[in-house]
Formats: C-alpha cells, sequence, structure tokens
C-alpha cells in the first residue's frame, strides 16, 4: 500500500500522469471523490465542496479570496462575507487525505498532499513543473483552446495554488525540499514521466494490494 502525492503545475501533464501511475501501480486514483467526501462530512452539497475544490481554479481563488481580499481572475473582487469558511474545507481535506494514507492509500493529485502527508514514511511526494512557457505551449496544444484563454488560466492557477499553500503551510509549492521526485513534465512524453513516477514508488515499497 501507501500513497503517491504528486503536486503538479499547471501544464505539467499532472491530469494525464496521476491516473495513469495510479492503474500501473494497482492503487486507487483519488481525485474526485475527495470533495464528495468532503461534502459529506461538513454536510454541504456536493456542488459546493467541489466549487471549493483546491484542484478547481475557480474555486481556489474563492478559498484564496476568503483568506483576505484578492481580485478575481475574472474580474472584480469577490466579498469575503458570502465566501465559506475556507479553514473548515481545507481541514477536512487534510483529514480525507489521513484517512487515504492510514486506510487502502493511492493516488492523490494536487490538495497540498506534500505538506499535509510530509511526516508519513510510507508515501512518495512528486512534483511536475516545467519552464512557463514550456507548460503554457503544452496546455495549449493538450486542450486545443484558444491561446489567451489558456494563458489566463494558468495565471490564475499558478498565483492561487501558491498563495494557498504558502498562507496555510507557510512554504512554496514548488520548493524542492518537500518532494523526492521533482520532474520537468515538459522534458519528457507523459509515458516517460509515469515510468520514472512508477520506478520511484516501488522502490519505497509502495504497490497495490
Amino acid at each position: 500500500m501507501g500513497v503517491v502525492t504528486i503536486s503538479a503545475a499547471y501544464g505539467a501533464a499532472g491530469a494525464e500522469v496521476a491516473p495513469a501511475v495510479a492503474e500501473l501501480l494497482g492503487l486507487p486514483f483519488h481525485d474526485r471523490a475527495i470533495p464528495a467526501q468532503v461534502a459529506g462530512r461538513l454536510g454541504v452539497p456536493v456542488e459546493e465542496a467541489e466549487a471549493n475544490d483546491e484542484t478547481v481554479v475557480r474555486g481556489l481563488w474563492r478559498l484564496v479570496a476568503s483568506l483576505g481580499t484578492m481580485p478575481d481572475p475574472v474580474g472584480g473582487v469577490l466579498p469575503t462575507s458570502a465566501l465559506p469558511d475556507a479553514r473548515a474545507y481545507r481541514q477536512q481535506t487534510e483529514r480525507v487525505l489521513a484517512d487515504i494514507a492510514s486506510g487502502a492509500g493511492g493516488v492523490v493529485l494536487g490538495r497540498a498532499g506534500a505538506m499535509v502527508l510530509r511526516d508519513r514514511p510510507d508515501v512518495l511526494h512528486v512534483r511536475l513543473d516545467g519552464p512557463p512557457e514550456r507548460r503554457f505551449e503544452a496546455a495549449v496544444a493538450r486542450s486545443g483552446r484558444p491561446a489567451e484563454e489558456v494563458r489566463r488560466q494558468m495565471e490564475a492557477n499558478d498565483r492561487s495554488r501558491e498563495a494557498y499553500v504558502r498562507h496555510f503551510y507557510r512554504c512554496d509549492p514548488a520548493a524542492p525540499q518537500h518532494y523526492h521526485l521533482v520532474v520537468d513534465g515538459t522534458a519528457f512524453p507523459v509515458e516517460t514521466v509515469v515510468d520514472l513516477v512508477v520506478t520511484a514508488a516501488r522502490a519505497r515499497g509502495i504497490v497495490g494490494a
């Protein structure tokens, strides 16, 4: 068993790498199930938990905005009084991750997993990153969306995720000391990155049942 946490900068192929790693290791891939569990713990609709999930750019800006007034990336300023308690979502997400690590394990994408589970020996922490321009080009190629739209989303994503981790965990999510393995996700094919992560996970004894 065990857990692989994958922190991925926008355009570094996290959404492609994480589920592929889970499949090869025979572990569950925990993604959309996490906000569902958070919703159940907080007694709120799943849609509300998803809107405040760390992996949703717009929702993440809502969380960051609730820590203090910050500009909304699509215009205007978000009113903090109308927002849910960001700390409650963060605390429940941490508890879900702890339950995953204590249970069947799995692969977790995002959600500051490397910070939440940093003290556990049965976890591999991975960071996927890359030069901004190469991440941008990769994101445009994968999504097929207009370049301007991708650029806006990338900038909002990078800034909001960094603000979230800096506020709650007082550290830089891109700093290499938080991870066992740091890979430039723009320098290799996705299959190569997956192989690197799987090899590292197996070396730490992380495998499915």
